[in-house]
């Protein structure tokens, strides 16, 4: 049984990854020698190098850092599923028996000891994550929230205000979330999605019955009305435990009232657009409010939150133009993206640009992307994203393409994109993604900006 007391050293094989480099992040914060191996750089890997964490780019045997090596007993290997099953340093140091886990493995053995309060879902569990971090840091509880993205708010996917309390995004990717056992939990939706490790969505739906049986008998469940599961149901301006009721826009921004089971929390204010933020915000304070948060402070603390990174991020918002950036990597969710950019943008023309994640999942939601993209004004596709995995023949953007029926769509490269982008007339620029074009919101930002 590993005792992470005893352990010095640490070292992150798929360091750049948003679950992965929380926990850098954590084990660097407590004084502890982190260092790590990815891919390749990006701005989360040049943000934890900033903070004195050494990372390295290629798969040699050679750029394990000595220290590391030396103490074995003392060194904990943590590696992400993604990692190929012929990764060099993985192998080595598999072969010289140095303790090692899974990210999902090392956030059981972190929370088991502590109250714990975990969201899962196949969508909104990052920004429920957020939302219950920041609430719950806003009205003083001491907290340490693992978040799946990086907080606007402050600039970071860790939030450190104590250690009683720990807040995680549960994880369903490979049945990850088995290995936490939560006071509190939320599931915020269960759409079929990885259907690479599920085959089908019968076992994905089974896995989450078995996350929410974690859930001990003096603890809560939360789950989004509608749901076949037993819990506390969350929605809006329905007969849910947890809704918000006199739901309006105001300014760009929703009020609403929050009835719960012993009262209602009236004129609460939230920024994010779109339903299904809602819904991930009432989540998030129901979760707050039985953990005993004052509801005397939630207002304000829901008012101040500035979002999550890539979750309806805006890069440009002015009255002629509009450049928002998006995780979305599902059909479900670029379907939510395209209700909340038509309430908040009624009558404006909007270009969804969206990069394929997966060639598993091209395949097995065809269809469904096309019709959730079909709905916008203009389309353009980059090169499907492989992130884990191979190409799958016949699988590719131009055969996505042919499915989608809009008249304005095209396929874009990596090197025309910000140009073809400017060409357009949309008024609203939607980039929507899992993968590498994240990378490229800036450049995009600085050509409409005329800055390139």
């Amino acid at each position: 049984m590993i005792k992470l007391n005893d352990i010095q050293h640490f070292y992150f094989i798929g360091i750049g990854g948003i679950g992965m480099s929380a926990l850098a992040r954590y084990f660097r914060a407590q004084g502890l020698d982190v260092s790590g191996y990815d891919k390749t750089g990006t701005q989360l890997t040049r943000e934890l190098e900033a903070e004195g964490i050494q990372i390295n780019y290629q798969d040699e045997i050679e750029q394990i850092p000595p220290a590391f090596l030396r103490k074995p007993e003392k060194s904990l290997v943590v590696y992400t599923p993604a990692i190929p099953k012929d990764h060099q340093q993985f192998q080595l140091l598999k072969e010289r028996k140095f303790p090692i886990v899974k990210r999902a493995e090392l956030l059981g053995l972190l929370s088991s000891e502590k109250f714990t309060m975990a969201v899962a879902g196949t969508h909104g569990k990052t920004t429920t994550t957020a939302i219950l971090g920041h609430l719950l840091k806003e009205t003083g509880a001491p907290v340490t929230a693992f978040l799946g993205g990086v907080s606007e708010d402050i600039q970071s996917n860790l939030i450190m205000k104590g250690d009683e309390v720990i807040v995680v995004e549960a994880d369903e990717f490979d049945r990850s979330f088995l290995h936490l056992k939560p006071n509190l939990a939320a599931i915020t939706s269960m759409d079929a999605d990885h259907l690479d490790i599920y085959g089908e969505k019968a076992e994905l739906e089974k896995s989450f019955r078995e996350f929410a049986a974690k859930v001990p008998e003096d603890g809560k469940l939360y789950v989004k009305n509608g749901l076949p599961l037993k819990g506390y149901r969350i929605g809006v301006e329905d007969e849910s435990e947890f809704s918000a009721q006199n739901v309006r826009i105001q300014n760009g921004e929703y009020l609403f009232d929050l009835h719960t089971p012993t009262g209602t929390i009236e004129n609460l204010q939230f920024n994010l657009p779109g339903k299904h933020n809602l819904l991930n915000a009432i989540t998030a304070l129901a979760m707050a409010i039985d953990y005993g948060s004052p509801t005397v402070d939630l207002g304000r603390a829901l008012h101040s939150f500035k979002g999550v990174r890539r979750r309806f991020s805006y890069r440009i918002k002015t009255g002629e133009q509009v450049l928002i950036d998006d995780y979305a990597h599902h059909p479900t969710e670029i379907a939510a993206v395209h209700q909340a950019v038509r309430e908040m943008y009624p009558n404006k023309k909007v270009l969804a640009v969206f990069q394929p994640h997966l060639f598993s999942r091209t395949r097995d939601f065809a269809e469904e992307f096309a019709q959730s993209l079909s709905v916008f004004d203009e389309v353009m596709l980059m090169d499907i994203y492989p992130a884990r995995e191979i190409p799958i023949e016949g699988i590719s953007s131009a055969w996505l393409l042919e499915k989608i029926e809009n008249e304005k769509k095209q396929l874009v490269s990596k090197e025309e994109l910000a140009s073809s982008i400017k060409k357009s007339s949309a008024e609203v620029v939607m980039m929507i993604g899992a993968g590498d074009i994240g990378e490229e919101v800036e450049k995009v930002q600085k050509a409409l900006l005329n800055e390139a």
